[in-house]
């Protein structure tokens, strides 16, 4: 009881991607809520390009494959992520070399511009 109760307030500390493609990502370190855990997603748009994200989610949300659609309302899935969680400190990457902001926008304008191209 003692040992449940020192850790319930326990958070972790996880690497964080908004969104990067191939192995490209400006990643930072984000604190979780207590109850989220450290997750790794993966995933590939119109067969070529890879996406990656990590952080914190819901352990609910944990170890799922989900669709995204676009627009949101629409039937038309544009990738799959997988996402898949551990629960120790920033277990969910190593640290790739930083990017800065502007390379990774370079590269998600460039990504955007493909997918248009091919939706279109």
């Amino acid at each position: 009881l003692s040992l449940s109760l020192s850790f319930s307030g326990y958070t972790l500390q996880c690497y964080k991607c908004e969104i990067g493609f191939w192995d490209l990502c400006a990643t930072s370190i984000t604190t979780c809520a207590a109850d989220q855990q450290c997750f790794s997603g993966r995933g590939k748009t119109v067969s070529v390009i890879s996406l990656k994200m990590s952080g914190c989610l819901d352990v609910a949300q944990c170890n799922k494959t989900t669709d995204v659609q676009f627009p949101n309302n629409s039937s038309s899935t544009i990738y799959q992520m997988t996402k898949t969680c551990c629960n120790t400190d920033l277990c969910n990457t190593a640290a790739p070399p930083a990017l800065t902001h502007t390379l990774t926008l370079t590269i998600a304008l460039l990504a955007s511009l493909l997918l248009t191209k091919v939706l279109v």
